[in-house]
């Protein structure tokens, strides 16, 4: 097309650029590229992250595989999550990569939490061995696998609940190997991000008018307008109407949601924003929820992460040991042969109890937006991943997953799902192996094989790495010819991370990637 394009349409900010984008290839390419997930509405990633994992037997619901009942959940710490029975997935049978113990015969024996948190999200070993609390991953995680094919820009929008600093013991994100990944901590740097309106100078009054909800079609309309009045061909004219068409599809979810009404629904102000940050169960939390919540509203980012810190002292639940200590049973990081805090189970069931609770949060404020033909949760994948099993064993096996959200249809909701073998009923390990009496005895060492807190190690060993494909391939990452992510990809992604059998992290592993059973788990598919 030959025409002198309107130069104040280059110079109008977010409405021009995507006025302009059809007309300058590169830009459209890259934003072809930035929205890797099908085309409709956005499928997203949103991953809640806690530390020490949890009493297991308080937590699981008996039933192992099958329709969920609101009975099923009634007397576990899980049961704030009974109103959203319907959208909830409870996966069961899986195993996170690189167990630690003194042995190494599931992992490194780098540490119990180094090693863990660095390959949770990464399924890579980490380096080296010797590298108690410096030992970091030897890849990215997949916060920012899935937000380099997704985001134009490349990143996850990462929150740190609390605003707590992660050494590499706690840190769970990684844009590559050994590059530890901060995110953001202050609910006000996260609503500043989203808006632009606060802290980053003037804005451009388009930009402006989006955010605020107005229609990108109705801000450059006149334009489009002005440009389908130059003399040009037939087929150039088309074009001009399909972008019209295509902005009146693209835009509807802002128009109707991404605006201050949402964020006054969120109850998201400068009050709330700017609250102190020492007590995440003081409202911290919540403002976090809805601030992903509202990132998701505006489809600012499809690959949302929320980290709660670790160690973390809950006074307010009036707990006066912090979360790691409590989860050896004995107040401290060493493990056995200390007398049992006084009633730590009841202790830590309340922990997971309000953990809980914060993902129900999240989960109700995700279903309270409409989007399509249903609600932002729907098209979404809401995840609660813990650190491991039971804080006390370290072991890894029998994670306690919560899931919310078909994302369009792809996972079945309103069961749990036995990925192993599909039978109805599982162990939910053995948390009260320690301090069952109510606080008067030692801790034993769970590394010595008396008063294993863990699960048996024989049962609930499917590789997480499975999991991760479903959720990749869910909101639209691709693979490579070989099934890895990548740019550029046009396969399902059937593989993730360096090995899918925990073994193999022994001493840090083989040089080749291994993968024994590659593919997502199809146990977890729904009809879409």
């Amino acid at each position: 097309m030959t025409m002198n394009l309107n130069r104040r349409i280059f110079l109008r900010g977010l409405g021009g650029a995507v006025v302009a984008a059809p007309f300058l290839s590169s830009v459209a390419e890259q934003n072809a590229k930035a929205q890797g997930a099908p085309a409709g509405d956005p499928r997203r990633l949103i991953a809640m992250f806690t530390h020490y994992g949890a009493f297991t037997q308080k937590w699981f619901p008996d039933k192992a595989h099958g329709a969920l009942q609101a009975s099923d959940l009634e007397g576990k710490s899980i049961k704030s999550l009974v109103p959203h029975i319907p959208k909830l997935l409870i996966p069961r049978g899986l195993r996170s990569m690189n167990e630690w113990s003194f042995s190494g015969e599931l992992g490194q024996t780098t540490d119990p939490h180094t090693q863990t948190v660095g390959s949770f999200f990464t399924c890579q070993p980490v380096t080296p061995d010797d590298g108690k609390f410096t030992a970091t991953p030897l890849g990215p995680s997949l916060d920012h696998v899935c937000a380099q094919q997704l985001q134009a820009d490349g990143a996850p929008l990462f929150m740190r609940v609390g605003n707590g600093n992660d050494s590499p013991q706690s840190a769970i994100s990684y844009s590559a190997a050994g590059t530890a990944f901060a995110g953001i901590g202050t609910p006000s740097q996260v609503f500043t991000q989203l808006t632009k309106l606060y802290g980053q100078g003037p804005v451009n009054e388009d930009t402006y008018k989006v955010a605020r909800g107005k229609s990108v079609l109705d801000i450059v309309r006149a334009d489009l307008e002005s440009l389908a009045l130059v003399n040009m061909s037939g087929s150039d004219k088309q074009k001009i109407s399909d972008w019209k068409d295509l902005l009146t599809d693209v835009t509807q979810t802002v128009r109707a949601e991404c605006s201050e009404e949402s964020a006054t629904k969120l109850d998201l102000n400068s009050q709330t924003i700017g609250a102190p940050l020492t007590d995440i169960t003081a409202g911290v939390s919540s403002v976090m929820n809805s601030l992903a919540v509202l990132a998701a509203v505006c489809d600012a980012n499809r690959v949302i992460f929320l980290k709660y810190p670790g160690a973390y002292f809950f006074r307010s639940l009036g707990i006066q040991n912090d979360a790691h200590g409590l989860s050896h049973r004995q107040g401290d990081a060493f493990m056995g042969g200390r007398a049992c805090v006084a009633g730590v189970n009841d202790l830590i069931v309340k922990v997971d109890t309000w953990y809980a609770e914060q993902f129900a949060d999240l989960v109700q404020k995700l279903d309270s937006f409409n989007e399509g033909s249903g609600t932002v949760l729907d098209n979404s994948a809401a995840v609660h991943f813990q650190e491991m099993s039971d804080g006390n064993s370290h072991n890894q096996n029998n994670l306690p997953i919560l899931h919310a959200g078909s994302c369009g249809g792809y996972f079945k909701v309103g069961q749990a799902v036995n990925v192993e073998n599909g039978e109805a009923t599982m162990s939910s390990g053995n948390s009260d192996g320690a301090c069952a009496d109510g606080g008067t005895s030692n801790v034993p060492d769970p590394n010595q094989g008396a008063g294993d807190t863990g699960t048996p190690k024989t049962i609930a060993n499917v590789p997480l790495n499975k999991y991760f494909c479903n959720l990749m391939n869910a909101i639209g990452v691709k693979g490579d010819a070989d099934g890895f992510p990548a740019k550029g990809g046009s396969e399902p992604v059937r593989k993730f991370g360096k090995y899918d059998d925990t073994k193999l992290f022994k001493g840090g592993g083989p040089s080749a990637s291994t993968f024994t059973n590659p593919g997502e788990l199809e146990a977890l598919r729904g009809n879409g």
